[in-house]
């Protein structure tokens, strides 16, 4: 089968067409990262190349507009369409931080359930990534993390894990017509997160609970965009002293336990260190 890929380079892309064992057509922003292996081509997001595709991943990030991108693949011939949504996608779009951030989770979800296609929609929780995107640069300054609602609970996911799912999807029928929605193992406090970070670290690593107020303006001034900002602070206020959403269907889907966030950080301590392979 020859499965076209868009966001191939991202997070979740990159290891996605590691995984497709035939040929994989990727389309990407970023030439740059274009170091595909043999089976990989990258092309450009021109609806021409849909001709002989068998299957269809659609990020809701790299695709702009899903609802023509998944016309155009019925129109060609597509077999199966899959696409990359949220847990929260059913939330008010006000609501959900990374729609501020170019994420269409809720058009890329109704674009490939409303084909007339086989498909799959695959809502990830938070991604393990995220605590270094947040807390890295004060890892490496220091052993105190500063940062609002230490109670907060995410079950982080590996985005290893989530690409497995997303190949099990575009490659099999098991799932076919479903939402999934795949979480990482465990509920852990951002408390906890920094805790299981320092023990893999080697360090006294400790979270600082600091004004929400406060946390949202030093995010403002980092350049991070107002209404993403106000969103992720709702969002934390909403959720403070609740467990995480855990499913786990990673288990069920991939037959093997998920990977948990002390394993994910110890494949990534890099991120945190700033440290070059």
């Amino acid at each position: 089968m020859t499965v076209l890929v868009t966001g191939a380079t991202g997070l979740v892309g990159r290891h996605l067409v590691g995984l497709l064992n035939g040929p994989v057509l990727a389309v990407s922003r970023d030439p740059r990262a274009r170091t595909g292996t043999d089976h990989v081509t990258f092309v450009d997001d021109d609806p021409a190349h849909l001709a002989g595709v068998t299957a269809l991943f659609v990020h809701p990030r790299a695709v702009a507009d899903p609802a023509a991108l998944v016309a155009h693949a019925r129109a060609a011939g597509v077999g199966k369409v899959v696409a990359l949504s949220a847990l929260n996608v059913d939330d008010d779009p006000a609501d959900q931080p990374s729609r501020h951030r170019g994420d269409r989770n809720a058009e890329a979800e109704a674009a490939v359930a409303g084909s007339g296609l086989p498909w799959v929609s695959v809502r990830a929780g938070s991604f393990a990534t995220n605590t270094a995107t947040a807390w890295a640069h004060q890892i490496r300054a220091g052993d105190v993390v500063r940062g609002p609602h230490a109670d907060f609970a995410e079950a982080p996911l590996d985005e290893r894990d989530l690409a497995e799912v997303i190949a099990h999807a575009l490659t099999t029928d098991t799932l076919d017509g479903r939402r999934v929605e795949v979480t990482g193992p465990d509920s852990h406090t951002h408390a906890e997160l920094v805790a299981i970070i320092g023990g893999v670290l080697g360090r006294p690593l400790r979270h600082q609970e600091v004004p929400p107020a406060q946390a949202a303006d030093g995010m403002v001034r980092a350049g991070l965009p107002p209404a993403f900002v106000h969103a992720l602070m709702a969002r934390y206020a909403r959720g403070a002293g609740l467990p995480a959403t855990v499913t786990d269907e990673v288990a069920r889907i991939l037959r093997r336990p998920a990977r948990t966030f002390p394993e994910w950080v110890a494949d990534h301590t890099r991120l945190f260190t700033g440290e070059t392979a």
